[in-house]
């Protein structure tokens, strides 16, 4: 990998991120809708669209591997996120194979998932259970990689992101947060790792109230540096519980509990 695009550069993650990686490529490619802080040394900043095809194929030029952040990072009314999830990441996508890019890491999220109960310990091959427009656009982005990887031949890894945070924040964060610096190492493996054709994993550091059975990133050499069974004893002393009995069954939590009018009793 000599030169990386990172959309999404202007967001929470898309800003640790850049900073993380400086360095370690010769040439980072910054782009968001919004405007990223100016370009330092090793780097060039674009402002772009995903939605405009043609956009995206100037962003994806000369680029040798792509981390995709952009697009709508929380649940919003179908109009926005179809623009930015569906419509953007098909764009991204498109523009990758035209421009002969041979890595794309895809940031999915832990809310494809979203409806298995806490109960249930899920790996990378069990079937998605989105648990909003949000989830469901990014099970779309799994499957044009997939489609993408296994017809045009790109490399590509999609990371569904627990929560990314210098520190778990809650009973259900201890459960899916992902550190900085384990994020990096998820994302450095998706750019280099030599076998890679199309992978799932979890992007969470070590915890062992884990629901997920993160086994395949740790084939591929993931090897987490940081744990949230440190942080338990104060958030169980600081935090009151929940009456919101939807989000404290299902792992999306209040992803789940936001517009449900189902039956609880029949999601098993």
């Amino acid at each position: 990998m000599e030169r990386v695009l990172i959309t999404g550069a202007a967001g929470g993650i898309g800003r640790r991120l850049r900073a993380d990686l400086s360095g370690i490529y010769p040439l980072l490619r910054l782009s968001d809708v919004a405007v990223p802080a100016p370009a330092g040394p090793g780097e060039e900043v674009v402002i772009a669209d995903l939605a405009d095809l043609a956009a995206c194929e100037a962003l994806c030029d000369g680029i040798d591997g792509i981390v995709h952040l952009g697009g709508q990072a929380i649940e919003a009314d179908w109009e926005t996120v179809l623009r930015a999830n569906i419509v953007g990441c098909y764009n991204l996508f498109e523009a990758a194979r035209r421009r002969g890019v041979k890595r794309v890491v895809f940031a999915s999220t832990n809310h494809v998932m979203g409806f298995y109960p806490r109960t249930t310990r899920i790996d990378d091959r069990a079937p998605p259970r989105p648990d909003s427009r949000y989830g469901v656009s990014k099970a779309f982005g799994e499957a044009t990689g997939r489609f993408y990887a296994d017809k045009f031949g790109l490399g590509v890894l999609c990371i569904r992101i627990g929560n990314f945070a210098d520190r778990p924040l809650d009973r259900r964060r201890l459960s899916i947060w992902i550190s900085p610096r384990d994020f990096r190492q998820l994302v450095r493996i998706g750019l280099e790792h030599a076998e890679i054709h199309f992978e799932v994993v979890y992007g969470a550091s070590e915890s062992e109230r884990s629901w997920w059975d993160n086994a395949n990133a740790y084939r591929l050499g993931y090897r987490p540096e940081d744990e949230s069974e440190p942080f338990a004893a104060g958030i169980f002393a600081s935090e009151s519980d929940s009456d919101d009995l939807v989000a404290e069954r299902f792992q999306g939590g209040p992803f789940c509990s936001a517009e449900f009018a189902g039956d609880p009793d029949r999601i098993e």
